[in-house]
């Protein structure tokens, strides 16, 4: 079968003195047929150059189901007398939520059964859920269509019926307030950007809901979120390199308003400054930037939220990030970024002392799972490493131990089998790059090894080592799995993701490319046996090396990427886009254009050769849309002088997190892995 070829209408713009071409603009127009027959097309080309591979790609599948434990549930977290649960069944593609009273030997309740919401639907996926003070009732948000926005409903847990209550245009988070009179939720703007939190009276019309905070700078998105000893409302406007915090008390009795006193702003909002609140027994705990990049932690009297009379809990550590502060009764935990991963410390306020919780691996990821009751002495955690499945462990603050609660069970898994390890490579301006590398351990260093090499780098976000179930189709084929924790993310700390945006954009690329080129120089593999994959804002990471340096590399997976930056940041009409101005820069001005337009995917396509690229999309994505990845393969298409397969692949009923259930992710993992492997010569 031909591949398609999108036709061209020249599209020409003068922009900061420079002419723009956009010759493939007109696939931004969803309505138009021509748009959807193009996207079908090639949804059929690359059905087509898969086709030899269905049988593999089944059996790869029904391979990477093998792994899972399909019949399953998680272990219980306590909640105001009650066991909170959820449970997977086999053949069932989502969650189902349950609860006992009292213990797990008492009746089960399912409270929520995802697989009956999304029964008859292409996409489901569950959003936002509170519990009423009571018990009695739930409030949960849905999302039916990929493109993130969600309805809020209640059920009755007493009944089983739905109540006539809706919200509809939220973004998916909701809270029931302690005195049970009132839900509280985020509304959408036009750009699809939170930007008003309302609150809603359980069994009143929407018409009579309350505004509660709007903010009208579109940088800013809403949030809202409750203490831990459910005493304060948190409002949160948050860009990427600032925000500012709200605070009320909660009206702890039935009353016409969720709260007792007025919103105040602990700190008012300035450009680069950023921190967070966590309220503990009258006082207040900030974690901020304000003079230490890495950020500090302070407490102050709730009554006395002024700067000048807060006290120094952790001072600055140019080694050590802090990230926050997680209140308990008895005592505090603190939430640190060190060496690259999560430490926590635990601070006894009754015995006052503070120690570190001790891991069992060096190179790991843990995570806080549920912990809502506020007098409890054991934090549940999630911990795992690439070579070891996930672990919900309980920590026991009296008797400072970790006790193991449940372990992911993966079928055929022997961990001895395989090693992990960190090594660095070596950026061009001297940086050392943190690489997180595993493989099975009989593997020879002889430079022919499969690889496959995985980055994001923006936002601040971390890329932690943790397990991955379905890498093992991978690694049981003799291929390598590296992390590289370039700049641009925030596993370093806040300077390593400061010098990977802006006009210092490009060391995440540099670094990605200095990555790859220590994997080969190490003998870890070669060019030729190097697949590389990305996706969203590693997707643009993915399109920029590939046209910087498209001879390292001989595979590449771009999912939903961002790679049309200059006319996607141009358009303040894009849902999200203006937000981005404090990640990418604000293109209007020249500075920010320049050197945009130096890296942008798109813009820097050229006539040479190009790996075997698999590319794809989500027709309803609103954070990546469709027409980016799409016009990215046309213009690849048209200008590229090589023979290598260039595939395109849009779901047309999800958005940017692809398919929602359970076993359709596995068939598009099964289809992604097939294709590299194919492409890498190792199908089998």
């Amino acid at each position: 079968m031909e591949a398609p070829k999108a036709k061209i209408i020249p599209t020409k713009r003068t922009i900061n003195g420079v002419d723009l071409e956009d010759n493939y603009a007109w696939l931004r127009d969803k309505e138009n047929p021509e748009v959807i027959k193009y996207l079908e097309d090639e949804n059929k080309y690359t059905e087509a150059y898969m086709g030899d591979t269905s049988d593999f790609q089944e059996s790869l599948f029904e391979e990477l189901k093998g792994r899972i434990k399909e019949t399953d549930q998680t272990y219980p977290v306590t909640r105001d007398g009650y066991l909170y649960y959820t449970r997977t069944e086999k053949g069932k593609n989502y969650p189902i939520y349950c609860r006992k009273r009292g213990n797990m030997e008492a009746e089960e309740q399912v409270y929520l059964d995802c697989n009956q919401l999304a029964e008859g639907l292409e996409y489901f996926r569950l959003g936002g859920m509170s519990l009423s003070p009571d018990q009695r009732f739930l409030a949960y948000s849905t999302d039916v269509t990929g493109y993130e926005i969600y309805t809020i409903e209640i059920k009755d847990l007493q009944s089983g019926q739905k109540l006539a209550d809706k919200i509809e245009n939220v973004a998916g988070d909701v809270l029931w307030t302690p005195n049970g009179d009132f839900l509280i939720y985020d509304l959408l703007d036009d750009i699809h950007r939170p930007f008003a939190v309302y609150y809603h009276k359980v069994g009143g019309e929407n018409s009579e809901d309350k505004l509660i905070y709007q903010d009208d700078d579109n940088q800013f998105f809403v949030s809202f979120s409750k203490s831990r000893d459910k005493k304060y409302f948190y409002i949160s406007s948050t860009s990427q390199n600032s925000n500012e915090t709200r605070y009320a008390r909660f009206a702890q009795n039935t009353s016409n308003s969720p709260f007792e006193s007025e919103l105040e702003v602990f700190m008012a909002r300035r450009d680069k400054i950023e921190y967070n609140i966590s309220h503990h027994e009258g006082d207040f705990y900030i974690t901020t930037n304000e003079n230490a990049v890495n950020f500090e932690v302070f407490k102050t009297k709730v009554e006395s939220p002024e700067r000048e009379k807060w006290e120094t809990v952790i001072p600055h550590n140019i080694n050590v990030q802090n990230l926050g502060v997680s209140s308990f009764k008895s005592h505090l935990v603190f939430l640190q970024r060190k060496g690259g991963f999560i430490h926590m410390e635990v601070r006894d306020l009754e015995k006052g002392e503070t120690w570190p919780i001790k891991f069992p691996e060096d190179i790991y990821s843990v995570w806080t799972g549920a912990n809502p009751e506020y007098e409890s002495k054991v934090l549940r955690l999630h911990f795992s490493s690439p070579i070891t499945p996930s672990i919900t462990y309980d920590y026991d603050i009296e008797k400072r131990e970790l006790l193991l609660r449940k372990q992911e069970e993966v079928k055929g898994y022997e961990p001895k089998n395989y090693v992990t390890f960190r090594k660095y490579a070596t950026a061009k301006d001297g940086t050392r790059v943190p690489l997180s590398i595993a493989h099975h351990k009989d593997l020879k260093y002889d430079g022919q090894n499969p690889t496959l090499l995985y980055g994001y780098g923006s936002y601040g976000y971390s890329i932690d080592p943790g397990f991955a179930t379905n890498m093992l189709s991978l690694l049981e084929r003799g291929m390598i799995f590296v992390i590289a924790h370039i700049r641009g993310g925030g596993e370093m700390g806040k300077p390593w993701y400061e010098d990977g945006k802006f006009l210092h954009k490009k060391n995440t690329f540099e670094d990605f490319i200095s990555a790859a080129e220590y994997l080969v120089s190490e003998r870890l593999t070669n060019s030729g046996k190097l697949a590389i994959m990305g996706g969203s804002a590693g997707g643009l990471l993915m399109g920029a090396v590939v046209n910087m340096r498209p001879d390292l590399f001989k595979v590449v997976v771009a999912r939903v990427p961002f790679v049309d930056v200059i006319n996607t940041m141009l358009d303040p009409s894009i849902p999200l886009t203006t937000a981005e101005y404090k990640e990418w820069g604000n293109p209007n001005e020249k500075d920010f254009f320049d050197y945009m337009l130096s890296y942008s995917p798109y813009n820097n396509v050229e006539a040479k050769n190009y790996p075997s690229m698999l590319v794809t999309a989500g027709l309803n994505d609103p954070r990546v849309h469709y027409w980016e990845p799409s016009k990215w393969v046309a213009k690849l298409r048209n200008l590229k002088t090589d023979n290598n397969i260039l595939l395109l692949k849009t779901n047309m009923g999800a958005g940017h997190g692809g398919a929602s259930g359970r076993y359709d992710s596995l068939k598009e993992t099964a289809f992604i892995y097939t294709f590299i492997l194919k492409e890498l010569g190792i199908l089998k």
